[in-house]
């Protein structure tokens, strides 16, 4: 009669070689992940949301005290600011550097005849905000004031700046995260524009 036989026991220092690869091995897997992330060509900067075909969220914003609009003090930002219009609405703070690079596009954008441009000014002093505009310009036809940043996650934003098109019937159709340039202005918020207005009409 034979003897069984016990199976063999991991011995010590090779378990040890497996718990010490077993990081190395992680991060490869990782690294791998990312770099298939950067080559394929995908735009980060224009992440899916969830709220992308739903409603908009509610708009009550009050507005930047001292910010005017056509000579006017600027309205607040409700939802009567943009109801039955195409809107964008922009997510910016004078502390945010990429805010003031894509503040000349969206310049451009408040003279696109199709678009009423919105902004929601996020955890910004009024003084600071009030400086930007002046130094900058002004795109907005009104403009929320959301210090402590509560109208910013009923939007779902990242981090900003962060843009959103929301169409007449107020449903968001774009959002782009990071600040425009000329590229996602032609690849994405213009087609996105177009799509929009071909709906309505």
């Amino acid at each position: 009669m034979e003897t069984p036989v016990e199976p063999e026991r991991a011995r010590p220092g090779k378990v040890r070689f497996i718990l010490a690869a077993l990081p190395l091995v992680i991060f490869a897997a990782l690294a791998a992940i990312f770099w298939s992330q950067l080559g394929s060509g995908r735009n980060i900067s224009e992440i899916p949301s969830a709220l992308i075909g739903t409603k908009a969220p509610a708009l009550a914003m009050p507005p930047l005290e001292g910010a005017t609009f056509n000579g006017a003090a600027m309205p607040p930002l409700t939802d009567a600011a943009i109801k039955g219009k195409l809107t964008l609405v922009n997510v910016w703070a004078s502390w945010c550097v990429p805010c003031r690079e894509e503040n000349p596009l969206i310049l451009q954008l408040s003279k696109d005849p199709r678009l009423t441009v919105v902004g929601i000014n996020y955890k910004d002093k009024t003084e600071n905000a009030l400086r930007f505009l002046g130094e900058l310009g002004n795109p907005f036809s009104a403009i929320g004031v959301d210090p402590r940043g509560k109208a910013a996650i009923d939007w779902g934003v990242y981090g900003i700046p962060e843009s959103y098109l929301v169409d007449a019937s107020g449903t968001i159709v774009y959002k782009r995260v990071g600040p425009f340039d000329d590229r996602s202005l032609k690849n994405g918020l213009y087609p996105a524009i177009e799509k929009a207005m071909a709906v309505t009409n």
